[in-house]
């Protein structure tokens, strides 16, 4: 039996979705974060030395990452699913966005996050004008510029195809999910953008993403 170790509100969400496209069984295991560092529990460390979710366990196999453990269901459970073809440029397309949404989408928007609560921090008077300023200096001269950059990149790609691989909806749909799912609630995506909200509202009306939720519990990224 597959298990995904499930943390709330996280990028295992999409492991469900994935799990639900590809109508596979699996059983979860539900860890929350803590409410006051919003970090994973230390019940995880268990399962991964990391002690971040998402972990799946399938037999003796244990997956970690998100992009990792597509790539592991697709290959071994797919059947050729949600995958384009070999040798194609859908495929080339495919992998590309697998790696983009955590290796250039995701780094700029937890800088987002990080500048954000750092200007909205409790702190001592004296110190506080000096580290607001310095957030949106970085928000200024970095984050937001690259941030910006990156959504319209992304958002010229879906003018020229429906899905972030081609004419069809695949896994690498559902790895782009969590990046701009952020995107709409903290970075600024809106109706500016309108591939990019057209795309997510087709996400959101797909039947296994709704599954997804119902199993996995209170999402509010599903919500931007």
């Amino acid at each position: 039996m597959i298990t995904v170790h499930h943390l709330n509100d996280s990028r295992s969400q999409r492991v469900l979705w994935l799990l639900e496209e590809l109508e596979l069984p699996y059983e979860i295991r539900h860890y929350q974060r803590d409410r006051q560092t919003m970090l994973a529990p230390p019940e995880l460390r268990a399962v991964h030395p990391l002690g971040k979710s998402p972990v799946l366990s399938d037999g003796e196999a244990t997956v970690a990452e998100s992009g990792a453990i597509i790539e592991y269901l697709i290959e071994r459970h797919g059947g050729g699913r949600l995958k384009p073809a070999p040798g194609t440029p859908e495929l080339l397309r495919w992998r590309y966005w697998l790696h983009f949404a955590e290796g250039t989408a995701m780094p700029q928007l937890l800088l987002k996050l990080v500048c954000d609560r750092i200007a909205s921090a409790p702190m001592p008077f004296i110190a506080r004008p000096v580290a607001r300023a310095i957030s949106a200096k970085v928000l200024a001269s970095f984050v937001t510029p690259n941030l910006e950059r990156q959504l319209d990149f992304m958002e010229a790609e879906l003018a020229a195809r429906p899905w972030f691989a081609g004419a069809e909806f695949s896994a690498a749909d559902i790895q782009m999910s969590f990046p701009v799912e952020a995107a709409a609630q903290r970075a600024g995506l809106d109706d500016a953008r309108p591939r990019l909200m057209d795309w997510l509202a087709r996400i959101h009306a797909r039947p296994a993403f709704h599954r997804a939720l119902q199993r996995g519990g209170p999402y509010s990224f599903a919500t931007p």
